[in-house]
């Protein structure tokens, strides 16, 4: 095996499977944007869809491009080819009962499931690589199920499987982070007099499974238990709570990686200031509690987290509720996060971003989508290669544009741009399998990827 560490913090730095895959395709991550009028059969419907296209990435392993580091030259570029079909299965929408039967009486079940793939093949635009070894197909599954919603007590269950694809900085596919990552969730929701006030309780079991066996020290098991909370106090205003405890577990037998837990918990306001301007803010605390169970360093978070967002609807939204679902309505929002997440770096890493977004869909056939953000992103100190590194710390870029032309009910043209860097020249010793060092790497990178495609849906 050529290397153990490659591009850890920035192939790992964001570890949300299905975001990471749906983010370039908006209609995924989006049923207002993905689905059509559907099909119905009896008390489902379903909304079946294709989409093929073809694209150009200009930095596939995401490499500084820096000459004589051992990994960093030189950098790849790729013609993509991409063909995602995607299916969705749900119960009939209120709308669509509302227009057969008059009925607006909440269902005592709610069900949605999702299936989609995507083939990705790749052919090297220079540089003599071969890119038929990076030729993939990533993709998942989901489900919700919704017990007696808006009822006194109602229950929940839902779960999730995605199969992510993602190259580290050295070319050679066994050196992958390809990894697939299960969950399973539960809760139940108690909501006296009419729905003013809502609680929920639940526990969310992750697992995470890295596929090349170099990698497998990382794969661990995730409990979540978690509770959240709304008092609406006004028509259009709530007062929101959440709160969890993540513990995160790495196994007996792992060599390198400390187990630990994460408490955190939030308090806010979420509502309408006025019908077109909405603000969310959330402030809490969270606190890491990592055990020195196998690697040599540890650390520990115990600050501020929270959450803030204004958004402001170009069409009012008199009816608009907080916590009601808002997919859809076009919008500009500007917003700031501060949270704490598990890292395969160090222990964790702790980000604060700023993002902003625009979102305009005009009569149902033009949309544009925009999204837009700054990272600073901070790991605490870490061993590598028998070397305590004090930290590694990241200030990163990101944006995309999606726009889509509808030319059908059920056709659409559409284009997306997407830019990502890392701005930071941060060197990191390499280590190889018998835990030698090779040199350093630098994790600075620039990668801009364009798309352009076509798509049926209902």
């Amino acid at each position: 095996m050529k290397i153990r560490t490659a591009l850890l913090a920035t192939a790992l730095v964001s570890f949300a499977p299905a975001a990471v895959f749906a983010q370039s395709r908006p209609w995924l991550a989006d049923r207002a944007y993905g689905e059509g009028m559907g099909i119905r059969t009896g008390d489902l419907e379903l909304h079946p869809a294709v989409a093929g296209e073809i694209g150009y990435d200009s930095n596939y392993f995401q490499r500084s491009g820096e000459a004589g580091l051992p990994l960093d030259n030189p950098i790849y570029s790729a013609a993509v080819f991409r063909l995602t079909p995607s299916l969705t299965l749900s119960t009939l929408s209120a709308q669509r009962r509302l227009g057969d039967t008059g009925d607006v009486t909440p269902q005592k079940l709610n069900f949605r499931a999702g299936l989609n793939a995507s083939y990705n093949e790749l052919v090297g635009t220079g540089g003599g690589y071969d890119f038929s070894q990076q030729r993939h197909i990533d993709g998942g599954a989901n489900f919700h199920l919704d017990v007696l919603p808006m009822r006194p007590w109602g229950a929940d269950i839902l779960g999730n499987f995605m199969r992510s694809v993602q190259p580290s900085n050295d070319p050679a596919a066994t050196s992958a982070w390809n990894r697939q990552t299960f969950r399973l969730g539960v809760g139940t929701t108690w909501r006296p007099g009419g729905g003013l006030f809502e609680w929920r309780v639940g526990y969310d079991f992750y697992y995470n499974y890295f596929e090349q066996p170099v990698f497998q020290t990382f794969n661990n098991a995730q409990h979540s238990v978690n509770t959240r909370g709304r008092f609406k106090f006004l028509p259009r205003t709530a007062v929101i709570y959440d709160a969890q405890t993540l513990f995160v577990r790495y196994g007996a037998a792992n060599p390198v990686r400390n187990d630990g837990n994460i408490i955190q918990a939030r308090l806010g306001l979420n509502g309408l200031i006025t019908n077109h301007f909405a603000l969310m803010a959330l402030a809490g605390w969270a606190a890491s509690y990592y055990e020195p169970t196998a690697a040599p360093v540890r650390a520990n978070f115990d600050s501020v987290v929270g959450q803030a967002e204004l958004k402001w609807y170009i069409l009012p939204q008199p009816k608009l509720l907080p916590g009601a679902a808002t997919v859809g309505l076009s919008s500009i929002s500007l917003g700031v996060i501060r949270d704490l997440t598990n890292s395969y770096l160090a222990d964790y890493y702790m980000r604060n971003r700023v993002y902003s977004s625009f979102s305009y869909f005009v009569g149902g056939r033009y949309l544009v989508d925009v999204q837009a953000g700054y990272s600073q992103i901070s790991h605490p100190a870490f061993q590598r290669g028998g070397q305590t590194i004090t930290g590694a710390n990241e200030n990163r870029v990101d944006a995309q544009i999606f726009t889509e032309y509808r030319m059908t009910d059920s056709f659409g043209v559409n284009a997306t741009l997407r830019y990502d860097a890392s701005l930071s020249n941060y060197y990191l010793p390499i280590v190889d399998a018998a835990g030698a060092n090779r040199g350093q790497d630098n994790l600075a990178f620039r990668r801009f990827t364009g798309f352009l495609g076509v798509r049926w849906f209902m």
